[in-house]
């Protein structure tokens, strides 16, 4: 099994069809299929089923088809590693985000630093804080954005921003029309919520509502600001989700949550046994210079536009 076995397979895995593969490989037919047999003998497993009228993948394809991205990704990405040993300031770096505030910081990062590095380039991809870890762990990223708590065994960081948890209202809720950005925890008793879907979160919110002797009534759950609005919009409930920059939108109000407050933490993740590219390692000390100034300086994240302070007395959640 080599990197062009894999690449052909991905082609016909594509195409679910012989003809049109060896066409975009720009090579003959029987060749490519006797590439594909070859691959199978090598692995010991049929990867299509080829009894039906149209070509279909079996399970171990399917598999194999996963497999085989994550592979070129990571041959392409060493390559690039490769490359920069010669010029520290060129090659590519892969971060994963969080959603929420989280790409936001990142942006400035980026664009702080290309402007010192124009031929630097990033791969960035947002999820959840499991998806972003799941990346990182499997090589996929160099760094990850995610929020607290993290596995501290597996990786090291350090914190880049705390943000508060607010509350995404309809707009035509009577909540959305009480006075002032801030809003009791008591006040969202029996509403139905949208909360988090991140298991640890899940349950530091349900823990949140009995500090004040209350049940969160969780109606739905989601990992992403997005959803969140939309459900909003749609009068599905009441969201909590970390403060994200703030998009104008007529359908919602957002409010921040006090009494308790709760903020959540973002932090720069990388493994603690991986090797760090000098490039990665260069990236990393410019992102630790440049939030202890921010932090230091107050330096707005925002272009503009509302932006919720952090109360005084919020912990963690």
């Amino acid at each position: 099994m080599d990197f062009r076995n894999l690449q052909y397979f991905l082609t016909v895995a594509q195409c679910l069809n012989f003809t049109k593969a060896a066409d975009r490989l720009h090579m003959s037919q029987p060749p490519l299929s006797k590439q594909i047999q070859n691959l199978e003998q090598d692995l010991g497993v049929q990867l299509f089923d080829r009894s039906k009228r149209q070509l279909q993948l079996t399970e171990a394809g399917s598999v194999l088809v996963r497999r085989a991205e994550q592979m070129l990704t990571l041959a392409d990405k060493t390559r690039l590693d490769l490359r920069e040993m010669n010029d520290k300031l060129a090659g590519s770096i892969g971060i994963s985000v969080v959603d929420g505030r989280a790409p936001y910081y990142v942006s400035k990062w980026i664009a702080e630093f290309r402007a010192l590095n124009p031929m630097v380039r990033f791969e960035f991809s947002n999820g959840s804080s499991d998806d972003a870890l799941e990346r990182l762990d499997q090589g996929l990223s160099d760094l990850a954005v995610a929020a607290v708590p993290y596995d501290e065994e597996e990786f090291s960081g350090f914190s880049v921003g705390k943000t508060p948890w607010i509350a995404v209202i309809p707009r035509s809720h009577p909540l959305a029309q009480t006075e002032g950005d801030e809003l009791p925890l008591i006040r969202l008793k029996g509403e139905p919520l949208i909360g988090p879907q991140r298991p640890s979160r899940a349950r530091a919110l349900r823990r949140w509502f009995r500090e004040i002797g209350e049940e969160a009534n969780v109606v739905c759950s989601t990992s992403s600001y997005g959803d969140t609005i939309a459900l909003c919009e749609q009068h599905v409930g009441i969201g909590i989700f970390p403060q994200t920059t703030y998009t104008p939108n007529p359908y919602i109000v957002r409010k921040v949550i006090t009494e308790p407050a709760k903020y959540i933490e973002y932090v720069l993740l990388w493994e603690k046994n991986a090797h760090q590219s000098v490039l990665v390692r260069e990236f990393i000390d410019f992102v630790k210079a440049f939030t202890e100034a921010a932090q230091k300086n107050r330096a707005p994240l925002l272009n503009g536009g509302h932006e919720f302070q952090l109360p005084e007395d919020a912990e963690i959640l």
